[in-house]
């Protein structure tokens, strides 16, 4: 049979290498993830300073795999700490402006005044509270 009439069954890759290839890659990327969630967390800690950011990056950079491990074991439980500081923060700065624009914005004293002339118009608040309560918004 001609090499290049060959089904692709019949090829010399077997299923159980594809799903070893599979696994490898899988592995590949994680390790990059894990890589990059590791330099990031580097550069967001405020209490290293500058030499030793530059240090636990070329570490991580030179030696990955044993640069992410000593890394891991050396500052693991701060990394999940700052996650959750950075979260806590933004959902805090998320809900102030959701506050912020959903209050609109503050009346006038053109808009109170308004109102208080429609309320005296309708009769539901005489002269005297109508003239106590211009007098307290233009004071």
């Amino acid at each position: 049979m001609n090499e290049l009439a060959r089904p692709i069954a019949e090829t010399d890759y077997p299923l159980v290498s594809v799903f070893w290839t599979m696994l490898w890659f899988f592995l590949w990327v994680l390790f990059l993830m894990l890589l990059f969630r590791i330099i990031a967390d580097i550069f967001r800690d405020d209490r290293l300073s500058g030499w030793a950011k530059a240090g636990w990056t070329i570490f991580v950079i030179v030696l990955p795999f044993l640069g992410a491990l000593v890394y891991l074991i050396a500052r693991g439980r701060g990394m999940g700490e700052r996650d959750l500081h950075a979260v806590r923060k933004q959902d805090a700065q998320f809900r102030a402006y959701v506050r912020e624009t959903a209050a609109g914005p503050e009346p006038t004293h053109t808009d109170e005044l308004v109102k208080l002339a429609e309320l005296r118009n309708q009769g539901d608040i005489s002269e005297v509270e109508y003239q106590q309560a211009k007098a307290k918004v233009l004071a």
